[in-house]
């Protein structure tokens, strides 16, 4: 399958412009994905440069084996594993880190994954085998203040407490096993005209919370500054206020909260600097091109 037809990569030439990249140096592209980035970048390196790409999903191990070069390692884990397998591979530093926090459009094509609002298949949304649960998993095991709480911390779902009693009803006559039994739940709830949103709300939600993915962005950000070299560039994308909220705190004050740690002097002391005034979004072309760029938000920092 070519690539583009696995995923368009988002803001592809303002992400690897970011990484102002060394050909002689050692990146890391924390999300192989459909291999955009990575082949981008591999592009810009020399003989002597290395690549790194993390993935935890069967799918991308795919696109990367037809990928033939000795440049590239593939880790076959999830990136809260940073700092760990790169040890493994005796890299105590590299020059660039690139994280893409969007859903491939593979992943979200393929009914069999259970992302997909528009094809009917299993309740899944693993992205990949080291998730500890399914969404169906989730769906039939979870209270209802626990589903309250994810529904709307996670996907900011106003009625998130009527959902969640509904869940628990509808489960109670047959456990709930696809995305089409789930989405019956949901007609009867979501606002008219603003259907698809809703959906795309509640799916964003329990997919957070099968794959941790804010506690991933949490620890792979922590291990950043200690991987990153002096003046080594981070260059994150993300796709929703929750992940860019974590990314921007960071930058700005070296944690999630985004609380400053000032000395006496009241000089702040963090571990990166924002290379940008504010984060980069699709020119107009790459939204004609591509729809599922328009949420993206990419911020880029070099380590101080």
């Amino acid at each position: 399958m070519p690539e583009n037809t696995y995923h368009t990569s988002v803001l592809l030439h303002e992400c690897i412009d970011g990484l102002h990249i060394d050909p002689a140096g050692t990146y890391v592209d924390v999300t192989f994905g459909g291999g955009g980035h990575s082949k981008a970048i591999l592009a810009k390196l020399g003989p002597e440069g290395r690549l790194f790409s993390f993935d935890q999903d069967p799918d991308a191990w795919e696109q990367a084996e037809k990928i033939d070069d000795e440049r590239l390692t593939l880790i076959t884990a999830n990136f809260r594993h940073l700092e760990k397998y790169l040890r493994l591979h005796r890299v105590k530093q590299v020059d660039g880190i690139l994280a893409d926090f969007g859903v491939s459009s593979f992943q979200l094509d393929a009914p069999e994954r259970g992302f997909s609002i528009r094809f009917d298949g299993p309740l899944d949304m693993r992205m990949g085998p080291s998730a500890s649960m399914t969404a169906a998993e989730l769906l039939n095991s979870y209270s209802a203040d626990e589903l309250q709480r994810i529904l709307g911390m996670y996907g900011e779902v106003k009625n998130a407490r009527t959902l969640a009693q509904a869940i628990i009803q509808a489960r109670t006559r047959k456990a709930l096993e696809t995305t089409q039994e789930f989405k019956e739940i949901l007609n009867k709830l979501a606002p008219k005209h603003r259907e698809f949103k809703y959906f795309a709300q509640v799916f964003q939600a329990i997919r957070i919370e099968v794959n941790q993915e804010l506690a991933v962005i949490e620890e792979f950000l922590a291990q950043a500054p200690s991987v990153l070299k002096p003046e080594g560039r981070l260059v994150i994308m993300s796709f929703h206020s929750l992940e860019d909220r974590l990314v921007k705190n960071f930058i700005k004050a070296g944690n999630v909260q985004g609380k400053e740690d000032k000395d006496l002097f009241g000089v702040v002391h963090r571990p990166f600097e924002s290379v940008i005034r504010k984060p980069v979004t699709a020119s107009e072309e790459e939204l004609k091109l591509n729809p599922r760029s328009r949420s993206a938000k990419l911020r880029i920092a070099s380590k101080l």
